[in-house]
């Protein structure tokens, strides 16, 4: 009888980190989604997060920096499936070998996501730029974006944790469900 830890061992192994990496690429179009609709709710224009990326980075346009600002977002959670499933595959207990598992590892992995990466980019780089903003923006609109943001960092680090386990539970859930069925593999 074959236990649900070792079936995942018998799909072929890049197809398995190809599962984790469309796995994140969903989830993090689905999240992008959920920044926009927050966008709407807080009445920014739609975008505003992404555009506050590619600010921070410095870019002055406003259009380019929401597209610089979207595409780091996609690739971030893109790559950060694709490192899931690789590292899955060395520390088996992190494996996504059915979709409840996947849930579960998927909420560590976005945890970890958080704290590993978002809150130092927050920290240390896009909230000081937004606040240097506050003095000298480069236009009118980049200065009202960072006085919208003005007193709000607490709020947008524990909120974007539920943003995070949402990615996780959604990552695991996706990996492990394509895990189960074997999405891309002949069945014989």
């Amino acid at each position: 009888m074959e236990t649900r830890t070792t079936s995942i061992w018998k799909v072929d192994q890049k197809m398995y980190i190809l599962y984790c990496t469309i796995a994140g690429f969903i989830s993090v179009w689905a999240i992008s989604g959920m920044l926009v609709l927050v966008d709407y709710v807080s009445g920014t224009p739609a975008g505003t997060f992404f555009a506050v990326i590619g600010l921070s980075l410095g870019i002055n346009d406003l259009a380019l920096a929401q597209y610089v600002g979207f595409g780091l977002h996609l690739l971030t959670g893109t790559v950060a499936g694709n490192v899931y499933g690789q590292a899955s595959i060395f520390w088996r207990r992190m494996a996504p070998n059915s979709y409840k598992r996947g849930i579960i590892t998927g909420l560590i992995v976005g945890i970890a996501l958080w704290a590993i990466l978002f809150v130092p980019l927050g920290t240390f780089g896009i909230q000081p730029k937004l606040d240097s903003f506050t003095t000298s923006a480069p236009n009118q609109y980049i200065y009202e974006i960072s006085n919208h943001f003005q007193g709000l960092y607490p709020l947008i680090i524990t909120g974007s944790l539920a943003f995070h386990l949402v990615y996780g539970a959604l990552l695991g859930f996706l990996a492990g469900r394509m895990t189960e069925v074997r999405v891309f593999l002949n069945r014989k």
